[in-house]
């Protein structure tokens, strides 16, 4: 499966984004899918996690509350939506999607590029 992210941008503090992920090659209906997002100078860190209806979400507590993900099987589309964005959420975000037993342990294989969000105080 290949994905394609994208949605990123530059927004104010309080601002609002939706991130996109497509998948192209196969259905997201077989993969759990991640967001996942690295700052400068950090490490990459899973953000986000929907099960394959979509109906089982997870959240990093940093933005638990804040962002949504959600996943539409049909178009084979993976969205998270980022709501009272904070300069600390700016990043390079990145979806990822995995079997269920290799998400679950903290392995995804497949890869979008990178989505730059920039927020600013």
């Amino acid at each position: 499966v290949q994905l394609q992210a994208s949605g990123g941008g530059s927004v104010q503090s309080g601002g609002s984004l939706r991130l996109s992920c497509t998948a192209s090659g196969d259905t997201f209906s077989t993969y759990w899918v991640g967001w996942f997002r690295q700052a400068p100078g950090k490490e990459r860190n899973l953000l986000a996690r929907a099960s394959l209806d979509g109906f089982t979400a997870w959240y990093q507590d940093s933005v638990k509350g804040r962002f949504t993900i959600s996943k539409d099987n049909a178009r084979n589309v993976v969205y998270l939506q980022m709501n009272t964005l904070k300069p600390e959420d700016t990043a390079t975000y990145y979806c990822a999607a995995s079997l269920p037993a290799r998400a679950l342990s903290g392995t995804y294989d497949y890869w979008g590029q990178g989505t730059l969000v920039t927020v600013s105080s």
